[in-house]
């Protein structure tokens, strides 16, 4: 079944055609429960991972985000997403590779108490003989690492909340305010960044942006990937809920957190890339409320 976000009750570029420098396409990813193979794009499924290279393990300190204790040994990695470029309109891939493959550990780590995430770019043609994905080892905090789901692949137009300047944001807030008023639609929950996990696009910031520096080459990072929480809130739902998983009620009983993720209190991970570098390194944050 696909997934298909309803148009916006609203038409942004009209009502507010300073954004239209600003407009970004991202892809929602859409995860509902399900059996994926390693072939397929999915949320927490198993990877296509060539045997000739071992399960990637993390050897940084980390923590037990449900408890204070420190932890000690190798965690083996857990599957986050894996999309084929098929499934990824828009997304800039490297040359010569079709498959995004992001795993991490789902042990806190730093002061900010964070999974410590992993991209790798594969071409699928050169995988050869394929190691089985393991299992989660005994004891991880589960809600720190997704279900096994299947994908919907859904490419959408964003406009970015918090990424506004504090000048736009000013000259924007008297529009933003008739808005809310006349049709209850809120720009930042309801018309601007795409919630759930999804690939491009604004991150949906909980609090302030923090997009990650690029000291080594100057280059600006890019938004690659974010794993929220939830598909969607309270309010976001109202317009962001696909239509198929709608109901008289509001909406589907598993459609708000298929992937049965709650990453501190409801909060999100990003990841960023920069595309100046030719290894394309990455960086992440993470916040919550």
């Amino acid at each position: 079944m696909t997934r298909r976000t309803p148009a916006r009750p609203a038409d942004v570029e009209t009502l507010f055609p300073e954004l239209i420098p600003f407009r970004r396409a991202s892809v929602r990813l859409h995860p509902r429960a399900g059996s994926p193979s390693c072939h397929d794009s999915s949320v927490g499924g198993p990877l296509l991972w060539p045997a000739a290279e071992p399960w990637p393990v993390c050897r940084e300190e980390h923590y037990d985000p449900d408890a204070v204790s420190e932890l000690q040994g190798d965690v083996p990695m857990v599957p986050i997403v894996q999309v084929r470029q098929a499934d990824a309109p828009g997304v800039p891939f490297p040359e010569g590779t079709d498959l995004l493959q992001v795993l991490w550990c789902p042990y806190a780590h730093g002061e900010y108490c964070y999974p410590l995430p992993r991209v790798h770019w594969r071409n699928t043609g050169g995988i050869g003989d394929i190691l089985p994905t393991p299992a989660p080892v005994e004891g991880l905090p589960k809600d720190w690492y997704p279900d096994p789901c299947v994908v919907h692949p859904e490419q959408v137009t964003e406009y970015p909340s918090r990424d506004l300047s504090w000048d736009m944001r000013d000259a924007l807030r008297a529009r933003f305010d008739e808005l809310q008023a006349s049709t209850g639609l809120d720009y930042g929950y309801h018309l601007a960044e795409a919630p759930g996990i999804k690939l491009g696009g604004y991150p949906g910031w909980t609090q302030e942006p923090c997009w990650p520096d690029r000291e080594a080459c100057g280059g600006r990072t890019e938004h690659l990937l974010t794993v929220a929480s939830w598909e969607f809130d309270g309010e976001s739902w109202r317009t962001w809920l696909p239509v198929e998983d709608r109901t008289d009620s509001g909406w589907a009983e598993t459609a708000d957190n298929p992937a049965g993720l709650c990453l501190g209190d409801a909060g999100s991970v990003y990841v960023f890339e920069c595309r100046a570098c030719p290894d394309r390194p990455v960086g992440h944050w993470f916040d919550c409320s």
